[in-house]
């Protein structure tokens, strides 16, 4: 009897690492148990650190549910393969703004440097590194800082934002699926996104394979509304497919050296 409850955990644990979210009317309908006897097993994977509780159910969760410090230091030399790539979409003379993210932040190496580019950011990091680089022009947008997304996304930068024009943007996203689109973990992330949507003529968004087909709680935009995508060598076809069904440019990373 003890066994039941483990065995039961390891099955709702491989949905969620397959990128499905759970609910629990439907798991205690397919168990055989009550609402509240999978409750406790969400909230037992939830202390784990092995998924996200929402009302109702539980999220797998994404890379990017941790702090921008750890995100900077997850990956690098995969996001670096899609910021190469990303890098080839910016022309000379652009204004382009670079969303929090350590996947934006991986773009300041290969933009292309004294070719009247701007980067605008609400990033601490990637403003730091474009001071740092050179150049490069840097417009930083203001506020207060938000410690866990590692830039402002309050009023005050909202307010900057209305008076920009990018002729391009990098989104970050936290998660990502082709059903639901790009989500944030944060409302007020997802709101500075969609508005920075709205207000960029062009969108691109880089995405390590492990975002794919994960969700957070808060809708960013549907997939249809990127205008490009950067996977990885290995995305799965299928996803690549899809989104240029949807009417999107996907390119792909080089493979790792």
């Amino acid at each position: 009897m003890n066994d039941i409850p483990r065995n039961r955990r390891d099955l709702i644990l491989h949905r969620l690492e397959q990128g499905q979210s759970v609910a629990a009317a439907t798991l205690a309908s397919e168990f055989g148990v009550s609402e509240d006897a999978i409750r406790r097993d969400l909230r037992a994977l939830a202390a784990l650190g092995l998924c996200r509780r929402v009302y109702g159910g539980a999220l797998p969760l994404s890379p990017a549910a941790t702090s921008m410090a750890q995100r900077m230091a997850h990956v690098p030399d995969r996001k670096t393969a899609l910021a190469r790539v990303g890098a080839t979409l910016v022309q000379p003379g652009e204004l382009v703004f670079l969303d929090n993210g350590s996947s934006n932040l991986a773009l300041l190496p290969f933009l292309p440097a004294d070719s009247g580019v701007t980067v605008a950011t609400n990033s601490i990091a990637i403003a730091n590194a474009v001071q740092q680089r050179g150049g490069l022009q840097l417009l930083m947008l203001g506020g207060s800082v938000d410690a866990h997304v590692g830039g402002c996304i309050d009023a005050i930068a909202l307010s900057m934002l209305e008076r920009l024009q990018p002729d391009r943007c990098f989104l970050g996203a936290c998660a990502f699926s082709i059903e639901q689109g790009a989500s944030a973990f944060h409302l007020a992330d997802a709101c500075f996104k969609q508005a920075l949507l709205a207000s960029a003529g062009q969108s691109a968004l880089l995405l390590t394979s492990e975002k794919l087909q994960t969700r957070a709680p808060y809708r960013i935009c549907a997939s249809a509304a990127i205008d490009c995508y950067v996977l990885e060598h290995d995305a799965p076809a299928a996803c690549a497919d899809a989104l240029e069904q949807r009417g999107s440019l996907v390119l792909r990373a080089s493979p790792l050296a």
